[in-house]
């Protein structure tokens, strides 16, 4: 057996070589840092490294259940990724049908560009963008709020405006990128199907609903499970570019908290151990999301 892999890999060694930086990054950036997750059991004290620190269990863990940010973190991070998952999720699906169906080569080409172009748009250039156009006094929105006698909205310090101005400015700015897997999976489809259903007599939207999205299900669902494995992870930077005194009441998630605990109050090991609890339930997430999908529909990732 050792002999016939080490022929298989004398065969394609370029290919192994091809995947060496990938493997390498993983391996730096991903699981060498897991040594340190240990610190979110320990009193973690820097002149002692992580190996001398004091082991305290469950402490920071205890101390995190009991705050008061506790509840607010979940509700907040919790609300922004079902809230994302599920206006985020199908709009690329969406907009992929629809761009599939477009016969013309000159506009299906410009509608896929406007709609990708908005994904190389920097956090801060987004955000900054959202702050010109919120603006009470000068912003275009309020300007037209205010042409129909209505009175300017402060959006970017109302909490209640938060969660929706985060989750459909995502949903603008990554729907045509995230498009681009449906698109391809659309492509694999059997022109041959759709050409039998015509000489039935189907409808464009009845061979989309009978044949296109039956196709690319399985990419669906491998997404939504990935989709679904990250509800708590709430990007830092767009979260913390858009917080504010006024609406940290709904715009306070985990990252930007542990940013406030671990690297402003140096309280490293809390930190840590707030971190690792929300890894935590994203990969319980997963796993349960995961074995729902195998028994229901049978496509899963394992």
């Amino acid at each position: 057996m050792i002999r016939t892999a080490r022929k298989h890999w004398l065969n394609n060694w370029e290919l192994y070589l091809l995947i060496t930086p990938v493997l390498a990054y993983f391996i730096i950036f991903h699981y060498i840092p897991m040594y340190g997750v240990q610190i979110a059991f320990k009193d973690f004290i820097a002149t002692k490294g992580i190996t001398g620190s004091p082991w305290v269990g469950m402490k920071h863990f205890d101390r995190f259940f009991q705050s008061y940010f506790f509840w607010r973190l979940i509700k907040n991070t919790l609300g922004i990724g079902v809230y994302q998952l599920a206006v985020g999720f199908p709009v690329p699906i969406l907009l992929a049908l629809m761009i599939h169906e477009v016969r013309g080569k000159f506009f299906k080409k410009t509608v896929q560009t406007v709609t990708y172009a908005p994904h190389f748009l920097s956090t801060v250039v987004m955000v900054g963008i959202l702050v010109i156009f919120l603006t009470p006094d000068t912003g275009i929105v309020n300007q037209i709020i205010k042409a129909f006698g209505g009175h300017s909205i402060p959006f970017m310090t109302e909490p209640g405006w938060f969660k929706s101005l985060y989750v459909f400015s995502g949903v603008w700015q990554q729907m045509g990128w995230s498009s681009i897997i449906y698109l391809a999976a659309l492509s694999g489809v059997d022109p041959q199907l759709h050409e039998a259903a015509r000489v039935d007599g189907a409808s464009r939207l009845q061979r989309i609903w009978h044949i296109n999205i039956p196709c690319i299900v399985p990419t669906i669902v491998i997404l939504l499970i990935l989709n679904t494995g990250s509800v708590l992870s709430v990007g830092f930077e767009k979260a913390f570019l858009m917080q504010n005194d006024m609406n940290l009441e709904s715009s306070d998630v985990f990252a930007t908290y542990v940013y406030r605990s671990g690297l402003l109050g140096a309280q490293y090991s809390f930190s840590a151990a707030v971190g690792f609890f929300s890894n935590i339930v994203n990969f319980v997430l997963l796993v349960t999301v995961n074995f729902i999908a195998r028994r229901v529909g049978g496509n899963s990732l394992w």
